[in-house]
Order: C-alpha cells, then sequence, then structure tokens
C-alpha cells in the first residue's frame, strides 16, 4: 500500500490553572471513521513539505495563521484504507480566530484526561508522548555522593520534578542498588516516574517505572523491555529510528554542547541537532551542557524537552 505524508497539529493553549491543552477534531459524517477525534491537519501535496502543508490546512480546515509550529514527532500507521506517515507539529502560536470548516465539533482536551471519545488509533501513543513532561534529570550520585543526590531529588521533587533517570556507573553494585532503591521510593511518592539506566534486573528489583538503554543495549536487543516506560540514548538519526523500531517511549539525543561528563566529545550544536532529528520518530529530550533556560531552543530544533545531570539538581 502506498505510503502517503500527513501533517498533523498539537495546537496548544494555556488553561486557567497553568495545565497545557490541544485541539481536536472530530471527524464529520461522509468520512473514514466518522465520529473519531483527531488532530486537525492533512495530506502533503506533491512537491509540498510538511511544514508548508500544515500551515496551508490549518488555514483551509480552522481558519488561523500558524506563527510557529516546531517539529516534535513522526509515527506511521495502516489503516484499512490507507498507509499513512503522520509528521505531527507543536503549533505553539498561531493568530485569527477559530472556525470549524470540515469537522462536526473543536475540543481542547488534556493528553492524560480525555473527555472525548474516540480517538483515531494512531493516536494513542501521540497521546502518551504528550503526557511526558518536557524535563528529564539524570542522577549523578557516585559523583556528589548518595545522600547529597538523594536530598537534592527531593528538593527537586517538591518543585514538580516528574521524570528521572538513574545513571550511576561510578557506584558499586551494593551502593547502587540501595540508591536506587531509595530514590525509587521517593519518586514515586511525589508521583514521579522514574527508569535505571542499562540494568533491567535492578529496575524490576526496585519497582522502577522502567530502564533507559545506552546505545550499546540499544544496538543489541531485538524486542522492547517489558517495563511500562523504556527509553534510549541515541547520537544519530539512524539510532533514533532504531529506538523508534524498538518500541521506546522516547530517546534523548545529544551531546548538543561539550560537558564534564563526556570529555573530548564535541557538540553538535543546535543547527546538527535539528538536521539529526528532523521530525523525529519518536519524543527526544536534548542532552549535553543544557539546562531549562534552553528548553526553548531545544523545542524549536524539534526536541520535547531538555534532559540534563547537573543543571538537574542546581
Amino acid at each position: 500500500m502506498k505510503l502517503t505524508e500527513v501533517a498533523a497539529a498539537v495546537i496548544e493553549r494555556r488553561a486557567a490553572d497553568g495545565g497545557m491543552e490541544s485541539l481536536l477534531g472530530q471527524r464529520a459524517p461522509g468520512t473514514f471513521y466518522p465520529g473519531y477525534w483527531e488532530f486537525p491537519g492533512g495530506k502533503v501535496e506533491p512537491g509540498e513539505t510538511a511544514h508548508a502543508a500544515l500551515l496551508r490546512e490549518l488555514g483551509e480546515e480552522l481558519g488561523i495563521g500558524v506563527t510557529r509550529a516546531d517539529p516534535w514527532l513522526r509515527r506511521e500507521h495502516a489503516y484499512e484504507h490507507a498507509h499513512v506517515r503522520l509528521n505531527f507539529f507543536r503549533v505553539r502560536d498561531w493568530c485569527g480566530e477559530l472556525h470549524d470548516h470540515v469537522h462536526s465539533a473543536l475540543a481542547w482536551q488534556r493528553a492524560d484526561a480525555l473527555t472525548v471519545s474516540p480517538m483515531l488509533p494512531a493516536n494513542a501513543p501521540v497521546l502518551a508522548a504528550l503526557a511526558l513532561p518536557d524535563f528529564y534529570a539524570i542522577s549523578h550520585a557516585g559523583e556528589i555522593g548518595i545522600d547529597a543526590q538523594l536530598f537534592a531529588l527531593v528538593r527537586a521533587l517538591e518543585a514538580g520534578l516528574r521524570l528521572v533517570q538513574l545513571r550511576e556507573p561510578e557506584l558499586d553494585a551494593p551502593r547502587r542498588a540501595a540508591f536506587v532503591h531509595a530514590a525509587v521510593d521517593l519518586c514515586h511518592q511525589y508521583g514521579a516516574r522514574v527508569l535505571v539506566n542499562g540494568d533491567a534486573g535492578l529496575a524490576e528489583a526496585a519497582g522502577a517505572d522502567g530502564v533507559h538503554l545506552p546505545a550499546r543495549d540499544l544496538a543489541a536487543l531485538d524486542r522492547r523491555p517489558e517495563f511500562p516506560l523504556v527509553a534510549a540514548s541515541c547520537h544519530a538519526a539512524a539510532e533514533l529510528d532504531r529506538a523508534a523500531a524498538l518500541g521506546c517511549d522516547f530517546a534523548v539525543m545529544g551531546p548538543v554542547r561539550a560537558t564534564a561528563s563526556h570529555p573530548g566529545v564535541a557538540g553538535i550544536g543546535w543547527d546538527g541537532l535539528a538536521a539529526a532529528l528532523a521530525v523525529p520518530p519518536l519524543p527526544t529530550f536534548a542532552l549535553g551542557g543544557l539546562s531549562r533556560a534552553d528548553l526553548d531552543a531545544a523545542q524549536r530544533a524539534g526536541a520535547h524537552g531538555i534532559a540534563a545531570i547537573r543543571a538537574a539538581w542546581a
């Protein structure tokens, strides 16, 4: 079946309580999947880029002009009538008044608290990706000490941190296990999700939410580890595709800048990151000498958010 390129929009607005909502449209009668809800967008025409198609479709469907659309996620799905590749963009700024020209209804929704249904089958992983926070903290207890790291973890959790990787190559096995068990318990007390780097056995024993795969493990595995959440470290576009094929939920890409944890490794910079990501096949966090202040630049380059070690605990 021929692959059809589609541009899709996650049009965002800030809710009254500070949360983020996205616009969904209900498919009209006489179309495939009538009554199902979808993200606005449409087919990419010959000679058109996905970004150009997005701007055209949102003008035609909703009557709005797009002033900022960041590349975010690329997904493929085989429907009965078509095999589509969906290029999702986060529409963060737009102008004009919404007018519904093609859908039966429109609704602003939160990814983790939908009040409309059913959704198009292709959108389940998209909603799961939207529910990921935009900051991913990585521990370094082996460098600063276990007690200091646990104290910093509590402070960060109290400040709203909700996604954590426990990466401790410098700790011996007994201390690493003790630290991971304690850190997982703390994260779960605050409703945060936590992954263990490179050790599925320890992740399972500690009750972690998942495992983070180093690049070497990503290359060696032939199926996704059996955890609710699986992430991978990537350094090139081919590794991102590999992570997506394995079924990983998200990836980390870098380094963007030179870092103390990888001395002698030059950063790829924002242009290099944007070129490597394009529209990435899974949500990707930018990594390498970054802090929360770099979030806007990372998202413009196509990243979902920022991952950080030292800046996470400052």
